[in-house]
């Protein structure tokens, strides 16, 4: 009899944890059956896409009609106390063998069900993966009370060495690794490129984490360097700052997120990742998969993705260095040969089929 596997996620839309639960999903194993539960309701641009492509892959997605909305992790909580009901319809009908959930929303509903109906929690398996090195960033003394949950129930995976680092650090226990893995994407021609000049691409949310400030600073110093041109794809709460900063000049095109960007990511000739902070981000690592070579920062999570001898790596996101990457660098550099370095390393360390394996084997226990 297959096995019904459950992942709860946050909702049907672009973010690595979605896409990882989506490359599990969708597995060909036929020892599985994979549904996807979101627990705030998607409604970008992209949540189309995502279901068509699940459906297509045979994966049962179950939609949520709780809205999202950015207000003091309002949402979060009112769906983590209405969850327990609507996710006990779903299961009486589907009776899963394992829920698996993904990020600080889905981790704390699946904790609000089972503290309502804890009676069923000896009819599943629970894992639980931990995507970033930071959590419950504001909710420290609750999430500790979610921690133990997973802790005492043999739950939790990391993602890459710094996040377990980094929660071994504050949480105590020592969880094992899987590490994400991609696909291989068929390439396509980007139809936004600028002839004549190095292309180099930035993609991700417009925050913090994934050094706005950095960016921002290397594309206004590289003006008197007009052969290259900045493609900047994303949105997010610093949506503002970039517009303001980068919208009038000359070397950069601002793009609104790219459903699917990862079929056009041979077309351009770098890509620029100056992170704060990541757990690990699939973005790198599908970059490397088409051939694309990472300029990038070395904080923890990201540094995983690239070899320790990466030339392309700006240590403590160094201004300095990041300004002797492209002055210095990349116009001596032997593009081919750094495309098939960051090729193979990736197809050695991320392969999809070994991380659908790895969580299979989990998912198995009792």
């Amino acid at each position: 009899m297959k096995k019904r596997v459950f992942h709860l996620i946050s909702h049907f839309d672009l973010g690595g944890a979605e896409r990882v639960a989506a490359n599990i999903a969708k597995s060909e194993n036929k020892d599985f059956e994979y549904h996807i539960v979101e627990i705030l309701r998607g409604s970008s641009d992209f949540t189309d896409g995502f279901l068509a492509e699940l459906r297509s892959a045979g994966v049962h997605c179950h939609r949520s009609w709780m809205p999202g909305f950015h207000y003091h992790f309002m949402a979060e909580r009112i769906a983590a106390v209405l969850f327990p009901l609507r996710f006990l319809y779903i299961w009486l009908r589907y009776r899963p063998d394992v829920i698996h959930a993904h990020t600080e929303t889905p981790d704390m509903c699946l904790w609000a069900f089972f503290r309502v109906f804890p009676w069923l929690q000896k009819h599943c398996r629970i894992v639980r993966t931990i995507h970033n090195t930071c959590l419950w960033t504001g909710l420290k003394r609750f999430g500790r009370k979610v921690e133990r949950f997973y802790q005492r129930n043999n739950a939790n995976i990391a993602i890459s060495q710094s996040v377990l680092d980094c929660y071994t650090r504050e949480y105590g226990s020592v969880p094992p690794i899987i590490y994400n893995g991609v696909p291989e994407v068929r390439q396509e021609r980007c139809p936004f490129l600028v002839d004549g000049k190095t292309n180099i691409l930035f993609a991700g949310r417009y925050d913090e984490q994934k050094g706005i400030s950095h960016l921002i600073y290397i594309i206004r110093q590289l003006q008197d360097m007009p052969e290259y041109h900045f493609h900047v794809v994303g949105g997010g709460k610093l949506q503002n700052l970039v517009d303001a900063q980068l919208g009038t000049l000359p070397n950069v095109s601002l793009h609104n997120p790219v459903f699917g960007i990862s079929r056009y990511l041979a077309s351009f000739d770098y890509m620029l990742m100056p992170s704060e902070f990541e757990g690990l981000p699939l973005m790198s690592v599908e970059a490397s998969s088409a051939g694309l070579p990472v300029v990038c920062s070395d904080c923890k999570g990201l540094n995983e993705t690239v070899s320790a001898d990466w030339q392309l790596t700006a240590h403590g996101n160094s201004h300095e260095e990041y300004m002797q990457i492209f002055r210095n660098v990349i116009p001596h550099a032997d593009r081919a040969a750094l495309a098939q370095t960051a090729r193979r390393f990736v197809r050695e360390h991320f392969s999809v089929e070994k991380m659908q394996a790895g969580y299979e084997q989990v998912y198995r226990q009792e």
